[in-house]
C-alpha cells in the first residue's frame, strides 16, 4: 500500500532510491473507521493524510447543519490549510465517510525530509498547486453552475462517490436539499 503514495511523488516528479526510502520510512499508516472525525472546528491541525483506500469528508456546521464541501478519495491530499500553515483553529471537520487507511504526515517529518532532500520541497509545491487548483475548480463552480450542473459534472468525474456517499451528504455538496437532489436525478433520467 505504501507503494501508492510513492507512485504518486514519482508521477509528479522522479525519486532516486534514496529519498524513496527515506519518504517510506517516515510513512505513517493508520486506519479508521467510519465516522472517524480527524479535525474539529475549532481545532489546530497538526497533520496532513493523503487516501490510500475510503474517503474522507469535509464539511462545515452552520446552524446545526452539516455543509459538505469536498470529498477526499483515493490519492488525494486531506490538508486543512489555513490551519496547518498558520497554527490557526480550523474552521471546519474532517471526518472518515468510510472504512480509511490514510498516509499521516505532520510538520516536523516534513522538515525534516526536506532537510535532507530539498527536491522534496518542490514535489511539496506541485502537489499544493495541483490541490489549490481543485479547489478553485469546486469553487468556481459553485459561482457558474447550476445544481444540475454540478450534479453531473460529479457524476461525470467521480461516479464511484454515487455508490459509496450517502445521498444527503451529496445533496449537501452539490448544494441543494436531499429532495432536491431526488427532483434532480428524476429530471436527468428523463432526459
Amino acid at each position: 500500500m505504501e507503494t501508492k503514495l510513492l507512485n504518486y511523488f514519482s508521477r509528479i516528479m522522479p525519486l532516486s532510491e534514496e529519498e524513496a526510502a527515506a519518504i517510506a520510512d517516515t510513512m505513517l499508516i493508520q486506519r479508521y473507521k467510519k465516522g472517524t472525525v480527524l479535525l474539529k472546528e475549532g481545532q489546530i491541525s497538526t497533520e496532513a493524510y493523503f487516501v490510500l483506500e475510503g474517503c474522507v469528508r469535509q464539511y462545515f456546521l452552520i446552524d446545526g447543519e452539516e455543509k459538505t464541501n469536498n470529498f477526499f478519495t483515493e490519492e488525494q491530499w486531506v490538508i486543512s490549510i489555513n490551519s496547518f500553515s498558520s497554527r490557526t483553529p480550523s474552521n471546519h471537520y474532517l471526518e472518515c465517510c468510510l472504512d480509511s487507511s490514510l498516509v499521516v504526515g505532520n510538520r516536523e517529518k516534513e522538515e525534516n525530509l526536506y532537510r535532507r532532500f530539498p527536491k522534496l520541497e518542490t514535489i511539496s509545491r506541485k502537489v499544493m498547486e495541483k490541490v489549490f487548483a481543485e479547489q478553485q475548480e469546486i469553487m468556481s463552480s459553485y459561482v457558474t453552475d447550476s445544481p444540475e450542473q454540478r450534479y453531473l459534472k460529479l457524476l461525470t468525474s467521480r461516479p464511484d462517490l454515487f455508490q459509496k456517499i450517502p445521498q444527503y451528504q451529496l445533496a449537501s455538496y452539490i448544494g441543494v436539499k436531499p429532495e432536491s437532489l431526488s427532483r434532480i436525478r428524476k429530471r436527468i433520467i428523463h432526459k
